[in-house]
């Protein structure tokens, strides 16, 4: 039987693996900026964000390894509005790098706790619905794949096949 850890790290990797194929079709700068409507987030805002809240859930449980550049929360952060001009932003490269290092050092503290620790509650200051540590790394598996599903609509309407289309009848 699978315990709760080691269901919690698959179902990190598997969301953020989803994400890494979805965004791997985007190209230039303005394919990552592109919005399907003026108020639409972006890929390039998704990788941004992601790795903001994945920052900010390591603040709720590992304060001393939360860490972002300077205006990343302005550009990413809840309440940002994105824009379709690339010159907005800061590299797509450094963003990805973001995203990517944030998540890693998640599964690092996750990989690090102790069955006990997961049920521990979360400090003042949490939104409510996260309730305690196993709760922070369910909230970044749902948020990331509530985000992705807007980047999968730009990846459409810029003419990107699906990952997964339907088998033919």
């Amino acid at each position: 039987m699978i315990d709760l850890k080691e269901r919690l790290r698959q179902q990190l990797d598997l969301i953020r693996g989803i994400s890494e194929q979805t965004l791997s079709v985007f190209e230039t700068p303005e394919e990552w900026t592109h919005q399907v409507h003026p108020k639409a987030n972006h890929a390039l805002w998704f990788a941004g964000h992601v790795g903001i809240v994945d920052n900010f859930m390591l603040s709720r449980i590992s304060p001393e390894k939360a860490a972002e550049p300077e205006g990343y929360r302005q550009k990413f952060g809840m309440g940002s509005r994105p824009t379709s001009d690339p010159s907005d932003y800061p590299p797509i490269e450094e963003v990805l790098a973001f995203m990517r290092e944030r998540r890693q050092v998640v599964l690092d503290v996750l990989d690090a706790l102790g069955d006990d620790e997961l049920t521990m509650p979360t400090p003042e200051g949490t939104p409510e619905f996260i309730t305690d540590v196993a709760s922070v790394f369910q909230t970044a598996v749902w948020h990331e794949a509530l985000h992705l599903g807007q980047v999968t609509v730009a990846r459409r309407a810029l003419g990107f096949a699906p990952l997964v289309d339907a088998p033919p009848t």
